[in-house]
């Protein structure tokens, strides 16, 4: 099997079920997004140290790749055989959440992004995940999609913020507050 086709050469690509829709379709930019969330998650991954944060993520990118399959499907329809997102994926997360927030010092202030390579790399990941976040909430707009994508979006969001603080405090670097000029 060839990886080209040469059929979306017009624009045109095709959902999970077969139905053929423009490649600027809400739905495609929505999966199209956390694709790329997926891809860069297994960035932060590989550029790890830490086995316990790469078993972590190789849990969340499996959560995401579920996202985009669920996606992938132009209505919520049983008869096809996709994972899911369930609550015991919300319980994880949370937790890896509260374990990481525990580890680090709480925050009396915005801190600036950076600190290290890896935080850095964190952040850009969880700008990515808000914005995958809003276009599946379009999506929702217009179409039928499960709550628990967006739900899960969030949190991961806010797990990606304290794993970027996490990977500052285990490098023993002070994070660097955010003190706003104003008048």
């Amino acid at each position: 099997m060839k990886l080209y086709t040469k059929t979306g050469d017009k624009g045109n690509t095709s959902l999970a079920s077969g139905t053929r829709v423009s490649k600027t379709h809400p739905r495609i930019e929505a999966y199209g997004t956390v694709d790329e969330l997926t891809a860069y998650v297994g960035l932060i991954r590989d550029t790890s140290d830490d086995q316990y944060v790469k078993e972590v993520l190789l849990e969340v990118l499996d959560r995401l790749m579920t996202i985009g399959g669920i996606l992938s499907f132009e209505k919520v329809d049983h008869g096809y055989k996709i994972p899911q997102i369930i609550s015991d994926d919300f319980t994880y997360i949370e937790a890896k959440i509260d374990e990481f927030t525990a580890e680090v010092p709480a925050m009396r202030s915005f801190v600036i992004p950076g600190g290290t390579i890896l935080s850095s790399h964190c952040q850009i990941a969880r700008t990515i995940c808000r914005r995958a976040e809003r276009a599946v909430l379009r999506l929702s707009e217009e179409s039928e999609v499960p709550e628990q994508c967006t739900q899960y979006l969030n949190r991961l969001s806010d797990f990606l913020f304290i794993l970027a603080r996490k990977c500052v405090k285990d490098a023993n670097i002070n994070e660097i507050p955010w003190h706003p000029r104003v008048d």
